[in-house]
């Protein structure tokens, strides 16, 4: 297939997973959604993001820089510093931009008084979604700069994993919104704009490592480190509420054994 094609096709189906998650509010009778289901789909979410990190970014970084002579004799340098500088640069953020848990109940960043917590629950999903969506870019630039078979795979394994983690997490993301009180439209519609994130910053990220393709390895690496960042940071205490910690426990073997299964075969 066109490589242009697969980039394209990669781009929506990230963004189709968090719209049809956010979707199922519409079929939500309850206004609280349980422990047990809550832990359940973070559970899920957080293993697949993880095992996406790992065996979608992290694992290439580090054969894309054995492959490239540059990196001779230390080729473990560009994974190890830029998994460090992913996780910073989500500490960073984390750190400066005002977000609002729900699930924990808990405020971080600048603290501020001019926004509500839907506007700070929205910035922490879009501080959630940036690694997500440069992880697709990145290795779209992979393809850009090598569209073979092999590649091309890769990155629809990666864009259908994280696709497949946004399909719980949009729910995860809509449902906050209209548990405070918005309608349900309303809710569905600011649980996708969320996911538009995605595509635009793998836009950002296709073009960035497209162009300097001798950084590859430290921009995959980066994604990856940006990803587990926010899996243990947030996805991880958000599924261990009240009496059911090891329903998100389970759920999170699923996603990482799913998430493994789908980069094995598509690879």
């Amino acid at each position: 297939m066109n490589d242009i094609l697969i980039i394209a096709i990669s781009f929506i189906v990230i963004l189709f997973g968090t719209t049809f998650g956010s979707a199922f509010v519409y079929f939500i009778r309850s206004e609280n959604l349980s422990d047990r289901a809550s832990n359940i789909i973070l559970g899920f979410a957080s293993g697949v993001m993880f095992a996406a990190a790992i065996f979608g970014l992290l694992l290439p970084s580090t054969i894309e820089a054995k492959n490239d002579v540059l990196y001779e004799n230390w080729e473990f340098v560009p994974p190890l510093v830029g998994f460090i500088v992913g996780c910073l640069f989500l500490y960073l953020l984390d750190k400066i931009v005002p977000h609002f848990h729900p699930a924990l109940k808990e405020s971080d960043g600048i603290k501020t008084d001019k926004l509500n917590d839907n506007i700070k629950f929205l910035l922490a999903v879009t501080i959630h979604n940036i690694p997500e969506g440069l992880a697709v870019g990145f290795a779209a630039g992979i393809v850009l700069v090598n569209p073979s078979e092999a590649t091309m795979f890769s990155l629809l394994s990666l864009a259908l994993g994280i696709a497949i983690q946004n399909i719980p997490e949009g729910l995860a993301v809509s449902f906050p919104f209209y548990n405070s009180g918005l309608s349900k439209t309303k809710s569905f519609l600011l649980g996708v704009l969320t996911g538009v994130v995605e595509p635009i910053f793998a836009i950002v990220g296709m073009f960035i490592s497209s162009y300097l393709v001798g950084m590859m390895p430290w921009f995959l690496a980066f994604a990856s480190g940006a990803m587990i960042y926010v899996t243990i940071d947030e996805l991880l205490p958000e599924a261990r509420k009240g009496k059911y910690i090891h329903y998100g426990v389970w759920a999170f073997m699923v996603g990482f054994l799913v998430m493994m299964t789908l980069e094995m075969v598509l690879s």
